[in-house]
């Protein structure tokens, strides 16, 4: 650690919460405006950052919705892309129109995987982009991709994400820990999914730390491999010794879920969240990986999209998850409830 930053980080994550309250406290009390739509909203967010299986349970959400009648559109900020401040039509529910670095890695995921079910609209300014998807797209839900902290657009079921493997960010606001705002905000939250309880062994402390600030319904839930796909044409089946690699939240998680599909990694790389991948990245990756000895690849579904367009010689595969709900029946109701409310 930088030796100056045990000087620096606490008195400003001190100021980050108190610019953090005021905010909350501004839009409680009307000083902020917050726009409602005419149509319902089902926002999925967090109180930490990094990977707490968001992306997966927006997927579950646009497609069950989707699958109920729904014409779904998922509004998202579209992290990690080009021009971050322009809107951009990822999908109309039918067709993919953008690439990962003008969408975002995401973005475009979301946009593969609900091909035929949801649109997609990478923007800044979700208000703008609702409004437009109600006008053009005829949507009739949406689902708001890290909605937690954006209070300017109301919600009609707020549900955020807790990773059952780093809880609590480390018990400090940002920049000293991971936190985007006070445990206390979790008062605001409708519903509650613990992700990743299968890499745990204490679930019930969570759930008791939860219960200190919310008495909302608290679900559990788990990641399971989707699909393991070859990136390399020629590539069919993963040769060991394997390495692993990514650029996500929580790197740790994957490479706990590779060991659990019964792998031993010879060599595991962990990049920086919304990593881009250029020709020179992956060859020293691969370099890398064939010193430790390594015969082939495996990464996530979110860092596979960027590499596609890239030289391989190394067979890469991807790992592609879904989430899975316990009590899937309740939840579904939950958020059909609100819907039709």
């Amino acid at each position: 650690m930088n030796p100056v930053a045990p000087l620096v980080l606490p008195p400003l994550s001190a100021l980050y919460g108190v610019i953090t309250r005021t905010r909350l406290s501004m839009y409680r009390r009307g000083a902020f405006k917050t726009t409602k739509l005419t149509q319902p909203v089902i926002s999925v967010g967090n109180i930490t950052t990094g990977g707490t299986g968001k992306t997966p349970l927006v997927e579950w959400i646009a497609r069950m919705l989707a699958n109920n009648g729904c014409t779904v559109a998922v509004l998202t900020r579209g992290y990690g892309r080009e021009h971050p401040n322009e809107r951009v039509l990822v999908s109309d529910g039918q067709a993919v129109f953008s690439t990962p670095e003008q969408a975002g890695d995401e973005a475009f995921l979301q946009a593969t995987s609900l091909k035929g079910l949801a649109a997609v609209i990478s923007d800044p300014n979700r208000i703008a982009a609702a409004l437009d998807a109600i006008k053009h797209l005829h949507t009739t839900c949406f689902v708001l991709d890290d909605g937690f902290q954006h209070l300017r657009l109301a919600r009609d079921l707020d549900i955020v994400t807790i990773d059952a493997t780093k809880p609590w960010g480390g018990g400090r606001l940002l920049p000293e820990g991971r936190l985007r705002e006070p445990l206390s905000g979790l008062e605001r939250a409708d519903c509650i999914v613990i992700t990743r309880v299968d890499q745990v062994t204490d679930l019930v402390s969570i759930q008791q730390k939860l219960r200190e600030f919310t008495n909302c319904r608290i679900f559990t839930s788990r990641m399971n491999t989707r699909a393991v796909t070859a990136l390399n044409d020629a590539a069919t089946n993963i040769e060991t010794p394997l390495g692993v690699f990514c650029g996500i939240g929580n790197p740790q998680s994957f490479f706990t879920h590779v060991k659990r599909e019964g792998y031993e990694p010879v060599f595991k790389k962990a990049l920086r969240d919304h990593q881009p991948y250029s020709q020179q990245l992956i060859d020293s990756i691969i370099n890398e990986a064939e010193l430790a000895g390594s015969r082939s690849l495996l990464t996530t579904a979110k860092d596979a999209v960027k590499l596609r367009s890239l030289n391989l010689r190394l067979p890469v595969f991807s790992l592609d998850v879904e989430i899975s709900i316990d009590d899937e029946a309740a939840f579904k109701q939950l958020i059909l409830n609100a819907v039709n409310a």
